[in-house]
């Protein structure tokens, strides 16, 4: 059974027992689903920006604006009345909001790799929750659907695997659109589109298909080998000399050995006597130099 086959089956479960909790799924980015009753009202991937990310990206509210809602609130992560009694956002914007975050975060779980699901209990109030919560089957299809369409692209890509530059191509700044400037901008080749994404603060699917049109206008490219790195050579302009080898290893020369001392008047033979008898050598010599000697 296939990742999504087995994600499919255990959201079909859950929206058929009208569970309410949580259904963590492991995996390469993962996530978490939100349930209400069998029906899914917030869904967590560190594959896609959340809310609040969009929302700030947006404009109308600042870093500073926003930590301080969440500071009256009392820590909430999604300020909801905050934000509306304060005039930074409308019921209705945040409702989309919401339910964009929730369908991105689908398509980046089934864009990835899904090893595993695990259900527990709600451990606090779901983050950003949209008001009507969807049947999980129906997220389901819909990301599935997303996820075909872009790998029918001319260049098909993946949210977590293709790290594309900027073409070395003259083209007119004034016909790109806002996002393709952006993605011109931040596109170094290590990042993917979905760490893009986050750059950007827009969704994950959004850039994902960006990126793909870019790759076939030629505006983007993916370099499939590393760059090479530059390197420094020293100020007075020699290169770096190669390593020279080892000499060969000479073999160890041996000891000197002390000769024996050839005396005047000896003979070979006695000097070898001499030489080849420790103890007895000095008497032969000496018998043989007084033959009378006894």
């Amino acid at each position: 059974m296939s990742g999504y086959e087995l994600l499919a089956r255990d959201l079909a479960a859950c929206g058929r027992e009208g569970f309410t909790g949580e259904l963590r799924v492991l995996g390469s980015p993962g996530g978490t689903f939100h349930l209400h009753g069998g029906l899914v009202v917030a869904v967590e991937s560190p594959g896609a920006p959340a809310p609040e990310a969009l929302l700030l990206r947006s404009g109308r509210i600042g870093g500073e604006e926003w930590a301080g809602l969440v500071r009256e609130s009392g820590g909430a992560r999604w300020p909801a009345a905050g934000l509306i009694a304060h005039g930074y956002a409308g019921a209705a914007q945040l409702r989309v909001v919401c339910a964009m975050a929730l369908q991105d975060a689908v398509f980046a779980v089934v864009a990835g790799s899904v090893e595993g699901c695990e259900r527990g209990p709600a451990t606090g109030p779901p983050p950003a929750p949209v008001a009507v919560g969807e049947p999980p089957t129906r997220l389901l299809q819909v990301a599935s659907r997303k996820l075909g369409a872009l790998l029918e692209q001319p260049y098909p890509v993946r949210p977590d695997r293709e790290r594309p530059v900027p073409a070395s191509l003259s083209y007119a700044a004034g016909r790109l659109g806002v996002l393709q400037r952006e993605l011109l901008a931040h596109a170094d080749g290590r990042c993917t589109a979905r760490d893009l994404a986050f750059r950007t603060g827009r969704g994950v699917y959004t850039v994902t298909v960006e990126v793909a049109r870019m790759l076939g206008e030629g505006l983007l490219e993916c370099v499939d080998a590393p760059r090479p790195i530059p390197v420094r050579l020293p100020p007075d302009g020699h290169g770096i000399r190669p390593r020279e080898p080892a000499p060969p290893r000479q073999p160890p020369v041996p000891e000197a050995t002390t000769l024996p001392r050839r005396r005047p008047g000896a003979s070979g033979i006695n000097e070898a006597l001499t030489t080849e008898r420790n103890g007895t050598g000095w008497k032969e010599f000496f018998r043989l130099r007084n033959p009378t000697a006894r």
